[in-house]
């Protein structure tokens, strides 16, 4: 699913117009990031968290030449999927 067809399939769940699913995604997507660049974690109880972790710098290989390359420490973001969300997934019904 791209995100046009998770504005349409919001859309339709809720009654929401096309142009407020959009909204509403967008701004889901952007409150997200903001929270993120911050270093904060955005949690949704039942369905997961986003966070941040850090990596720190290491060494690596080239794959075609063989040569050692340094990698820069940094950050990357991270999804970590919540009880209710896993239990959906592996086909139980929540009752």
């Amino acid at each position: 699913m791209n995100k046009t067809e998770l504005v349409e399939a919001i859309a339709k769940d809720s009654g929401l117009t096309n142009a407020d699913a959009r909204k509403a995604v967008e701004a889901f997507i952007t409150t997200v990031e903001k929270t993120l660049k911050k270093g904060d974690e955005v949690a949704l109880t039942g369905f997961g968290k986003f966070s941040v972790v850090k990596r720190s710098a290491r060494t690596g290989r080239n794959p075609q030449t063989g040569e050692t390359v340094k990698i820069k420490a940094s950050k990357a973001p991270k999804f970590t999927a919540g009880a209710g969300l896993k239990t959906v997934v592996n086909g139980a019904r929540k009752k």
